[in-house]
């Protein structure tokens, strides 16, 4: 299998050649082109596909795409749905955490599945069940905006927004929590965050999908502070 990602880092684009009977597993909705050699097969559980319990618990569809070159070698084109990067990684035997929605694709032999650990980061408010994404082989993760990386040596810690937080290696320990008290988290218009502590590779990403959104209700007419917006025309 090669791998080329184009456009980056705004409007990262996976290009992935495949050899004659390779596969590669990908969320759905992911793929933008293939050629005819290559087939497409949904699944739902298990050898290789997203567990359909776990997955839904980890943010994810309870299904995902299989893509495999017959006959002869093919290509398959994949992309974020939201403007972004994809970030490449390579597991060793190895197991990285990614957030809700953050998979973008792997090789059929990473097991995919929603990890306890993530309970912790329930508990503290967070709202966020990591999958574990565990094997051998290449793992796409996908970011709205830049991806940025933070390698943090043993006993340092770091914090990132929870709305910025994307994948990070399973040495690293983390905690959620608010920003100070109430008063803190409602007046600094930060909410949660987390907490990194290394050794490890934490990743995040240059914009929050949830403020983006809240600043684009926020623009609409009629949805913002001032009840008097919107457009008055006279015919």
């Amino acid at each position: 299998m090669q791998v080329e990602i184009t456009h980056r880092p705004s409007y990262a684009h996976l290009v992935v050649e495949l050899a004659t009977g390779e596969t590669i597993v990908a969320e759905p909705g992911a793929m933008v082109s293939h050629s005819p050699s290559v087939s497409i097969e949904t699944g739902s559980s298990g050898d290789g596909l997203l567990g359909t319990a776990s997955s839904m618990l980890g943010g994810e569809s309870a299904f995902a795409n299989e893509f495999t070159a017959e006959g002869e070698s093919g290509t398959v084109t994949l992309s974020p749905p939201t403007p972004g990067d994809i970030h490449h990684h390579e597991l060793n035997g190895e197991t990285l955490y990614a957030v809700d929605g953050a998979y973008l694709a792997s090789d059929p032999d990473i097991d995919i599945d929603s990890d306890f650990g993530g309970l912790e980061s329930m508990l503290s408010g967070a709202s966020l069940t990591p999958l574990a994404l565990n094997g051998t082989g290449s793992v796409f993760i996908e970011t709205f905006g830049g991806i940025e990386t933070i390698d943090l040596d043993h006993g340092e810690s770091y914090v990132v927004d929870n709305d910025h937080v994307v994948a990070w290696e399973s040495s690293v320990e983390f905690d959620a929590r608010r920003v100070g008290g109430l008063a803190s988290t409602v007046l600094s218009g930060e909410g949660l965050v987390m907490e990194f502590t290394g050794p490890g590779t934490v990743w995040y990403q240059t914009r929050g999908l949830d403020t983006f959104t809240e600043s684009i209700v926020e623009a609409m007419p009629g949805t913002g502070e001032d009840d008097g917006g919107g457009f008055n025309i006279e015919f």
